[in-house]
Formats: structure tokens, sequence, C-alpha cells
């Protein structure tokens, strides 16, 4: 009854106090055209793409964008021909300038994506943008997304301006995990915090991030956030550590086209950088995982030992906390265009993450974290110490 009545607490408190994160009519905030268009130049790291970059690259060769825009995609020493085939791509579509690169291998202490980003980033400078388009290599853009996003960074003074991509949902599993993952996400990052200066409250989703290239230089990114590996929400906190002005919400015109049709590929997904969330802390773990258990696992337990034995203060406490749960949720299943019935599961896919978390943990102390096409990345502090 006791644990009941803690975790209808905790989702009362979630309903309202923190920032709202369950609504999702949080979109690009009001713009207009400007005068005049800024350049921009977009920087996408890639490596092995190819399955996906047929689907996105030409999405972002057809930009209609009014002012100066060219593409640097970076292969990041790719196996799979993603660079030749960026190339045939752009020979086949046209549209905007395409400039492909390659860096080498990462030194210690970066991370392959940063690196990539860094060398697109230093040839990009040399056209000096005003802005830069960070997005990833399997993310498609509608044709005036590059347009809409400009707008609004001009409109509203933002140094940056990041949308969530709707990631696809077409499997049993997607459908299970991934409005989830964008829900637990906005839990941990409410997206009406992030935009308010001032707040400690900072992340951005790496797949449609615009920055303004000055805000870039003043944090320097991406040098100081080389070893990253959550590197969206490490970008978003320098710029704002900076003084910077920035701003995230879900995307109408922003998609990613990578498949995650096993649960095997969303367990990597999440438990490559689950860990690292938690700065590697074993106490933060377990913080968590209990957190997770009486959050998210209690309400139902509570409801069916309430009906078992008979316990109404059990059975109210733990069928309010489910209630409020699953209403809270609905709201990321209409976005995701999904049936409502499956807010009931989500203590379920709460028990996944828990397990995926763990699971993060675990491959990192056996010294496989944060594992991701071929590389392996170690602590930060331990990268510094190989330097």
């Amino acid at each position: 009854m006791w644990i009941a009545l803690v975790s209808l607490a905790s989702w009362l408190w979630l309903l309202v106090g923190q920032g709202f994160f369950w609504r999702t009519d949080l979109r690009l905030p009001p713009r207009r055209e400007p005068e005049s268009w800024p350049s921009v130049c977009v920087v996408v790291p890639a490596r092995d793409e190819a399955a996906v970059l047929p689907r996105s690259l030409p999405s972002l060769l057809g930009q209609d964008y009014p002012g100066r825009a060219e593409i640097f995609l970076i292969d990041d020493g790719s196996s799979d021909g993603t660079g030749e085939l960026a190339r045939t791509l752009a020979e086949r579509h046209g549209g905007l300038p395409l400039t492909v690169g390659s860096p080498g291998e990462p030194p210690a202490g970066w991370t392959g994506k940063l690196w990539a980003m860094r060398h697109g980033i230093a040839l990009a400078r040399a056209r000096a943008p005003e802005y830069l388009l960070l997005t990833d290599a399997d993310i498609a853009h509608t044709p005036d997304s590059l347009r809409e996003l400009v707008a609004a960074a001009r409109s509203g003074g933002f140094d940056l301006v990041s949308q969530m991509a709707r990631l696809r949902v077409d499997s049993m599993w997607e459908r299970l995990v991934v409005p989830a993952f964008v829900y637990f996400f906005a839990q941990l990052y409410p997206f009406r915090w992030i935009a308010v200066r001032g707040s400690r409250t900072a992340a951005a989703a790496g797949g449609c991030v615009l920055l303004r290239t000055e805000a870039a230089e003043r944090a320097r990114i991406p040098d100081a956030i080389r070893q990253a590996v959550i590197d969206d929400v490490a970008l978003a906190r320098a710029v704002k550590a900076e003084g910077g002005h920035i701003w995230l919400g879900l995307a109408d015109r922003v998609d990613s086209v990578r498949p995650y049709p096993r649960l095997h590929d969303l367990w990597r997904m999440v438990s490559r950088s689950a860990y690292a969330q938690l700065r590697h802390s074993p106490l933060l773990l377990v913080g968590t995982v209990l957190g997770l258990a009486v959050v998210y696992l209690a309400p139902s337990v509570a409801l069916v030992a309430g009906l078992v034995k008979g316990d109404m203060a059990a059975l109210v406490a733990g069928g309010l906390a489910k209630l409020v749960m699953t209403a809270t949720y609905i709201p990321m299943l209409r976005y995701y265009r999904q049936p409502l019935w499956l807010a009931v599961l989500l203590p379920v896919t709460a028990l996944l993450y828990l397990l995926m978390t763990v699971d993060s943990a675990v491959q990192h102390h056996r010294g496989r974290g944060a594992a991701w096409k071929g590389r392996t990345y170690a602590r930060p502090d331990a990268a510094l110490d190989e330097r």
C-alpha cells in the first residue's frame, strides 16, 4: 500500500510538475520569413549508411531553400560504399551542391561521429555560413524543412533549434518501444523547460540540429564535447552554458528512415548509451532501477495484489497511479498514430528499458559498453588517461 501511494504521488507530480512533458503540442515556434535568407551548410556524418542513404540524402538535396545552402557528407570510414553512393545520388538527383569528405579514424578521446562532424564543420567554415544544420544520415526532410528551421531560429532569436525526428514504427517491437523512447526522453528533459533562458534543462535531438555558427564557435563545438557518447544532449548543454538560447520540440517535417524491426536492434540502440546517461555511476544505476520499479511497475503490482488480497487502499492507489500513467502516454501514441490500447502496456515497456539499462552497465564493466558500428568507447576519464 505504501509503495503504491509513493507511486501515485510520483505520478501526480509528473502530471503537473515536470513541465507537462507528456503533451505533444510543442512543434516549431511561431515564425516569419526573414527579409534575407542566411547561408546554411548541412553537415551529415555517415558510417555504413548505404542502406538508408537513398531515402534520406535526396530529401536534403531537394531542399526548397531561398538562400545559399550546400551539403557536406562526411564518410566516417564506411565499408559499404557510403561515400561513393552519396556522389552517385547527387549526380542523379541534382539539387544542393554536395561535398563528400573523409576524416580518417578518430584519435583517442574522440567518438567517430563527433570526429566526422568536426571535419565537416571545418569544411563548412570555409564558406562562412551563418547556420549549420547537423543531421544524421538516416534522417529524411520534407522540402521545406530547412526553410522552416531557419525561419523559426530567426524569428525566435534561437542559437539552436532542434526537432525530435519522428522515428519509424512499423514492426511490433517498434510500436511497443519507440513511442516510449520519446516519452521517456521528454520526461527526463521537458521540452518546455529547455527553451527557458537560465533554466538548467538542456537537450537536443541529434538527428536535426540547426545551430548558429557563432554559437558553435563560442561553445567550441564539437571539440568541447569530443568524448560525449550522448552527443546531442552534450551539444545543447555546451551551447546553453555559453548563454545560447535553445529550443527542442517534436517534428512534423523530419523522419527517421532507419528500421529497427527486431527487439535486438532496439535493445542495442538503447543499451549502447543508457549507462553513459547515468555517468557510469553504480549508485545512479541502483537509483534508476528502483525509480523505474516504483513509478512504472508498482501500480500494476499493487492493483493485482489489491484485487487478490482485498486490500482496498493498495487497489485504489495502484489503480489511480496506473490511470494517470496511462493517460499521460496516450498523447505520444496519438502523435505516432498508434492504437491507444498500447498505453496499458507501458509498464511492460518500462521493464524492457530497465533491463536494457542494466545490460548497458554490465556491458560497460565487461569492456563492451557504448559500442556502435564496430567501435567501443571508453569512459571519458579513461579516454583521457590513454592520451
